[in-house]
């Protein structure tokens, strides 16, 4: 299959996954989505200016669809196969901004949510682990194709990880952060046995998923794994010929 605008003059080629990032001024660590040393394969980022956090999370990203859509635009023109963005919330919007890409677009790490509860064994369910408990509703959930009802955890407001994000921290403690991290993921443990693997909403949560994997023991979802995964159908493994020459 030759990828939309493949047939088009461009300045750029090869497999580029485009990564759409708002507007934030906070550090972010590897793993983060948009850390450009948290990816082994060629990224382009797309930041879209006067779009904040607060605007997609407690406001409403249909606002913001032309913004969204112009950094679409200027993903494809550039070569980009793929492209996904740095914010859960935007799976509000995830088939308004498919209808307008070209290639594939992925809104947010929920749209895992579906295969992952149809792949764990039998009485265990997904747990979500969110920026904003209070702002994730039905709309959220109908746009990565999932119910709603799953057991879920928020971040602490007043802990460090969404204070650094809050108040655009330019130095953070990368130890206190990920201790913020595992007493929200043990806090639904606690309350929800039944877990049998997580779903990280938040793309700044990534740099603390293998700690939470090998303490929990449990698969973890995020906005790393989803990326990665649509990269490896976009550019599968060449496989050496194991024949007798």
């Amino acid at each position: 299959m030759i990828p939309a605008g493949s047939r088009s003059r461009r300045s750029i080629h090869g497999v580029m996954l485009g990564i759409i990032v708002l507007d934030t001024g906070f550090r972010r660590l590897p793993g983060d989505i948009a850390h450009a040393g948290t990816w082994p394969f060629p990224v382009q980022f797309r930041i879209v200016r006067g779009v904040r956090p607060r605007d997609v999370i407690e406001g409403d990203p249909r606002e913001s669809l032309g913004a969204f859509r112009e950094a679409i635009d200027d993903l494809v023109a550039l070569g980009c196969s793929a492209i996904t963005t740095s914010c859960g919330f935007l799976a509000a919007v995830q088939d308004e901004l498919t209808r307008h890409s070209p290639v594939p677009f992925l809104s947010s790490a929920l749209l895992q949510i579906p295969i992952v509860a149809r792949i764990l064994p039998a009485e265990r369910v997904p747990g979500l682990i969110v920026s904003d408990r209070a702002a994730l509703g039905d709309r959220h959930f109908r746009g990565v194709g999932a119910g709603p009802g799953l057991p879920m955890a928020a971040l602490s407001a007043d802990g460090p990880l969404l204070r650094n994000m809050r108040e655009q921290a330019p130095i953070v403690d990368p130890a206190a952060q990920e201790a913020d991290v595992m007493a929200t993921v043990a806090n639904l443990l606690e309350r929800h046995p039944e877990v049998g693997a997580l779903v990280f909403e938040c793309a700044n949560l990534p740099p603390y998923s293998a700690a939470v994997s090998r303490r929990f023991g449990l698969p973890v979802f995020d906005i790393v794994t989803l990326t990665s995964w649509l990269h490896l159908s976009l550019r599968p493994r060449e496989w050496p010929d194991d024949q007798p020459r």
